[in-house]
Protein backbone atom coordinates (compact mmCIF):
# COMPACT_ATOMS: atom_id res chain seq x y z
CA UNK A 1 0.00 0.00 0.00
CA UNK A 2 1.28 3.40 -0.99
CA UNK A 3 2.38 5.66 2.37
CA UNK A 4 0.84 9.19 1.20
CA UNK A 5 3.90 11.14 2.99
CA UNK A 6 7.15 10.11 3.23
CA UNK A 7 9.41 11.45 6.26
CA UNK A 8 12.95 11.20 5.72
CA UNK A 9 15.92 12.58 8.21
CA UNK A 10 19.38 14.23 7.52
CA UNK A 11 20.99 15.33 10.13
CA UNK A 12 19.05 18.14 11.30
CA UNK A 13 17.00 18.28 7.83
CA UNK A 14 13.51 16.86 7.32
CA UNK A 15 12.39 16.20 4.19
CA UNK A 16 8.50 15.59 3.16
CA UNK A 17 7.15 14.09 0.42
CA UNK A 18 4.16 13.99 -1.59
CA UNK A 19 3.95 10.69 -2.81
CA UNK A 20 1.58 10.41 -5.53
CA UNK A 21 3.59 10.29 -8.74
CA UNK A 22 1.40 7.95 -10.80
CA UNK A 23 -0.87 11.16 -10.85
CA UNK A 24 1.77 13.92 -10.44
CA UNK A 25 1.23 13.86 -6.55
CA UNK A 26 -2.16 15.18 -6.87
CA UNK A 27 -3.38 15.90 -3.52
CA UNK A 28 -6.60 13.46 -2.05
CA UNK A 29 -8.27 13.60 1.54
CA UNK A 30 -4.65 11.04 3.27
CA UNK A 31 -2.09 13.22 1.39
CA UNK A 32 -3.92 16.43 3.28
CA UNK A 33 -4.28 14.84 6.38
CA UNK A 34 -0.88 13.27 6.22
CA UNK A 35 0.72 16.83 5.13
CA UNK A 36 -1.25 18.39 8.56
CA UNK A 37 0.16 15.39 10.70
CA UNK A 38 3.66 15.34 9.41
CA UNK A 39 4.02 19.21 10.05
CA UNK A 40 2.29 18.95 13.41
CA UNK A 41 4.56 16.35 14.45
CA UNK A 42 7.78 17.81 13.16
CA UNK A 43 6.87 21.22 14.73
CA UNK A 44 7.36 19.23 18.07
CA UNK A 45 10.95 17.97 17.31
CA UNK A 46 13.27 20.25 18.40
CA UNK A 47 16.41 19.11 16.98
CA UNK A 48 15.65 19.72 13.56
CA UNK A 49 16.50 23.00 11.98
CA UNK A 50 14.54 23.21 8.59
CA UNK A 51 11.65 21.67 6.59
CA UNK A 52 12.01 20.34 3.01
CA UNK A 53 8.74 20.15 1.15
CA UNK A 54 8.95 17.99 -2.15
CA UNK A 55 6.70 16.10 -4.74
CA UNK A 56 7.75 12.18 -5.20
CA UNK A 57 9.75 12.12 -8.56
CA UNK A 58 10.47 15.32 -10.79
CA UNK A 59 7.49 15.81 -12.80
CA UNK A 60 5.44 17.60 -10.58
CA UNK A 61 5.50 19.17 -6.73
CA UNK A 62 1.75 18.45 -7.09
CA UNK A 63 -0.53 18.73 -9.84
CA UNK A 64 -3.78 19.91 -7.38
CA UNK A 65 -6.90 18.20 -6.17
CA UNK A 66 -7.37 14.71 -6.95
CA UNK A 67 -10.45 15.11 -9.27
CA UNK A 68 -11.58 11.28 -8.81
CA UNK A 69 -12.29 12.44 -4.93
CA UNK A 70 -14.98 14.70 -6.06
CA UNK A 71 -17.94 12.49 -6.55
CA UNK A 72 -17.36 10.46 -3.37
CA UNK A 73 -16.30 13.45 -1.22
CA UNK A 74 -16.77 16.80 -2.56
CA UNK A 75 -19.90 16.64 -4.53
CA UNK A 76 -22.18 19.25 -2.59
CA UNK A 77 -21.32 22.00 -0.83
CA UNK A 78 -21.64 20.42 2.86
CA UNK A 79 -19.39 17.59 1.80
CA UNK A 80 -16.71 20.41 0.50
CA UNK A 81 -16.79 22.56 3.71
CA UNK A 82 -15.85 19.10 5.83
CA UNK A 83 -13.36 18.61 3.24
CA UNK A 84 -12.09 21.77 3.54
CA UNK A 85 -11.40 21.71 7.67
CA UNK A 86 -8.78 19.18 6.86
CA UNK A 87 -7.15 21.02 3.55
CA UNK A 88 -7.20 23.89 5.62
CA UNK A 89 -5.72 22.17 8.99
CA UNK A 90 -2.58 20.98 6.53
CA UNK A 91 -2.04 24.43 5.25
CA UNK A 92 -2.06 26.11 8.55
CA UNK A 93 0.00 23.71 10.11
CA UNK A 94 2.75 24.27 7.04
CA UNK A 95 2.27 27.37 7.48
CA UNK A 96 2.56 27.40 11.35
CA UNK A 97 5.58 25.13 11.22
CA UNK A 98 8.02 26.20 14.15
CA UNK A 99 10.75 25.16 11.77
CA UNK A 100 11.90 27.07 8.51
CA UNK A 101 10.22 25.01 5.55
CA UNK A 102 11.67 25.41 2.03
CA UNK A 103 9.18 24.18 -0.99
CA UNK A 104 11.78 22.28 -3.57
CA UNK A 105 9.43 22.55 -6.96
CA UNK A 106 10.17 20.49 -9.79
CA UNK A 107 7.48 20.70 -12.39
CA UNK A 108 4.01 21.08 -12.49
CA UNK A 109 3.04 23.41 -9.14
CA UNK A 110 -0.59 24.09 -9.80
CA UNK A 111 -3.85 24.44 -8.27
CA UNK A 112 -3.36 22.81 -4.51
CA UNK A 113 0.07 22.12 -5.12
CA UNK A 114 0.55 26.07 -5.59
CA UNK A 115 -1.54 26.67 -2.86
CA UNK A 116 0.59 24.72 0.02
CA UNK A 117 3.84 25.74 -1.58
CA UNK A 118 2.51 29.27 -0.88
CA UNK A 119 2.47 28.33 3.05
CA UNK A 120 6.41 27.43 2.71
CA UNK A 121 9.00 30.12 3.90
CA UNK A 122 10.90 29.84 0.79
CA UNK A 123 10.50 28.40 -2.69
CA UNK A 124 12.85 27.06 -5.11
CA UNK A 125 12.13 25.90 -8.54
CA UNK A 126 13.23 24.41 -11.94
CA UNK A 127 13.74 26.05 -14.78
CA UNK A 128 10.86 24.05 -16.55
CA UNK A 129 8.40 24.46 -13.60
CA UNK A 130 4.39 25.57 -13.82
CA UNK A 131 2.46 27.22 -11.76
CA UNK A 132 -1.44 28.14 -11.93
CA UNK A 133 -4.66 27.63 -10.26
CA UNK A 134 -6.54 27.21 -13.19
CA UNK A 135 -10.20 26.31 -11.01
CA UNK A 136 -12.05 28.22 -13.08
CA UNK A 137 -12.59 25.66 -15.78
CA UNK A 138 -14.07 22.99 -13.46
CA UNK A 139 -16.41 25.97 -12.18
CA UNK A 140 -14.72 26.08 -8.61
CA UNK A 141 -13.39 28.99 -6.40
CA UNK A 142 -10.36 29.01 -4.32
CA UNK A 143 -11.49 29.44 -0.90
CA UNK A 144 -10.79 32.05 1.45
CA UNK A 145 -8.34 29.84 3.43
CA UNK A 146 -6.43 28.82 0.12
CA UNK A 147 -6.63 32.58 -1.38
CA UNK A 148 -4.51 34.01 1.47
CA UNK A 149 -1.47 32.49 1.04
CA UNK A 150 -1.38 33.25 -2.73
CA UNK A 151 -2.15 37.13 -1.39
CA UNK A 152 0.28 37.20 0.69
CA UNK A 153 2.90 36.73 -1.89
CA UNK A 154 1.78 38.16 -5.04
CA UNK A 155 -0.45 41.03 -3.51
CA UNK A 156 -4.89 41.48 -4.30
CA UNK A 157 -4.02 42.11 -8.47
CA UNK A 158 -1.70 39.28 -9.10
CA UNK A 159 -3.56 36.68 -7.07
CA UNK A 160 -7.06 38.07 -9.30
CA UNK A 161 -5.24 37.50 -12.23
CA UNK A 162 -4.39 34.36 -11.51
CA UNK A 163 -7.71 33.18 -10.97
CA UNK A 164 -9.79 35.16 -13.05
CA UNK A 165 -7.44 34.11 -16.11
CA UNK A 166 -7.02 30.38 -14.77
CA UNK A 167 -3.60 30.44 -17.03
CA UNK A 168 -0.51 28.17 -16.52
CA UNK A 169 2.57 29.93 -16.72
CA UNK A 170 6.54 29.29 -16.27
CA UNK A 171 8.86 29.74 -13.84
CA UNK A 172 10.25 33.30 -15.25
CA UNK A 173 7.07 34.40 -14.77
CA UNK A 174 6.33 33.05 -11.33
CA UNK A 175 9.62 34.72 -10.28
CA UNK A 176 8.56 38.20 -11.72
CA UNK A 177 4.80 37.63 -9.52
CA UNK A 178 6.98 36.42 -6.63
CA UNK A 179 5.53 33.41 -6.65
CA UNK A 180 8.90 31.61 -5.62
CA UNK A 181 12.23 33.20 -4.50
CA UNK A 182 14.37 31.42 -6.86
CA UNK A 183 14.42 29.67 -10.15
CA UNK A 184 17.56 27.77 -11.18
CA UNK A 185 18.41 24.71 -14.02
CA UNK A 186 16.09 21.69 -13.70
CA UNK A 187 19.05 19.46 -12.69
CA UNK A 188 20.26 22.02 -9.92
CA UNK A 189 16.85 22.37 -7.99
CA UNK A 190 17.88 19.88 -4.89
CA UNK A 191 21.07 20.63 -4.97
CA UNK A 192 20.07 24.37 -4.14
CA UNK A 193 16.93 23.63 -1.92
CA UNK A 194 18.99 21.35 0.23
CA UNK A 195 22.28 23.98 0.10
CA UNK A 196 19.33 26.56 1.06
CA UNK A 197 17.85 23.95 3.83
CA UNK A 198 21.68 23.72 5.40
CA UNK A 199 22.36 27.71 5.89
CA UNK A 200 19.36 27.77 7.42
CA UNK A 201 20.05 25.13 9.82
CA UNK A 202 23.60 26.58 10.38
CA UNK A 203 21.84 29.55 11.89
CA UNK A 204 21.19 29.96 15.55
CA UNK A 205 17.51 28.67 15.73
CA UNK A 206 15.60 30.33 18.02
CA UNK A 207 16.60 33.14 15.96
CA UNK A 208 14.87 31.59 12.86
CA UNK A 209 11.57 31.15 15.09
CA UNK A 210 11.60 34.48 16.20
CA UNK A 211 12.42 35.68 12.65
CA UNK A 212 9.19 33.74 11.40
CA UNK A 213 7.24 34.87 14.24
CA UNK A 214 8.04 38.68 13.44
CA UNK A 215 7.02 38.28 9.37
CA UNK A 216 3.74 37.10 10.60
CA UNK A 217 2.58 39.48 13.19
CA UNK A 218 4.15 42.73 10.65
CA UNK A 219 1.43 41.01 8.31
CA UNK A 220 -0.88 42.20 11.08
CA UNK A 221 -1.58 46.19 10.73
CA UNK A 222 -2.31 46.28 14.40
CA UNK A 223 -0.12 48.42 16.44
CA UNK A 224 2.70 46.24 18.29
CA UNK A 225 2.54 45.83 21.97
CA UNK A 226 5.24 47.37 24.47
CA UNK A 227 5.50 43.23 24.90
CA UNK A 228 6.11 42.84 21.53
CA UNK A 229 8.30 45.69 21.01
CA UNK A 230 10.47 43.67 23.87
CA UNK A 231 10.91 40.23 22.76
CA UNK A 232 12.65 41.49 19.54
CA UNK A 233 15.75 42.06 22.20
CA UNK A 234 14.95 38.71 24.09
CA UNK A 235 17.91 37.03 21.45
CA UNK A 236 20.60 38.82 24.22
CA UNK A 237 19.63 36.68 26.79
CA UNK A 238 20.03 33.49 25.06
CA UNK A 239 22.81 30.72 25.57
CA UNK A 240 22.86 30.86 21.70
CA UNK A 241 24.01 34.90 21.03
CA UNK A 242 26.63 34.01 23.66
CA UNK A 243 27.78 31.30 21.26
CA UNK A 244 27.42 33.37 18.09
CA UNK A 245 29.19 36.37 19.95
CA UNK A 246 32.39 34.06 21.07
CA UNK A 247 32.29 32.53 17.58
CA UNK A 248 32.42 35.34 15.98
CA UNK A 249 35.52 36.86 17.59
CA UNK A 250 37.30 33.73 17.55
CA UNK A 251 36.72 33.23 13.48
CA UNK A 252 35.31 29.67 14.61
CA UNK A 253 32.01 28.41 13.49
CA UNK A 254 28.93 28.21 16.25
CA UNK A 255 27.69 25.09 17.14
CA UNK A 256 24.17 26.72 18.19
CA UNK A 257 22.27 24.92 20.91
CA UNK A 258 18.64 26.36 20.54
CA UNK A 259 18.56 27.38 24.23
Amino acid sequence: MRQAILIEYDERIATITLNNPDKLNALDLGMWQGLADAFKSLSANDDLRCIVLRGAGDKAFAAGADIEEFTRMRSNAAQAQDYAQITHAAMEAIAGSRHPTVAMIQGACVGGGLEIASMCDMRICGESSRFGVPVNRLGLVMSYGELGGLMALAGPAVALEIVLEGRVFGASEALEKRLVNRVVPDAEVPVEAYAAARRIGQGAPLVARWHKQFVRRLMNPAPLSAQEHAEAYACFDTEDFRIGYQAFVNKSKPAFQGR
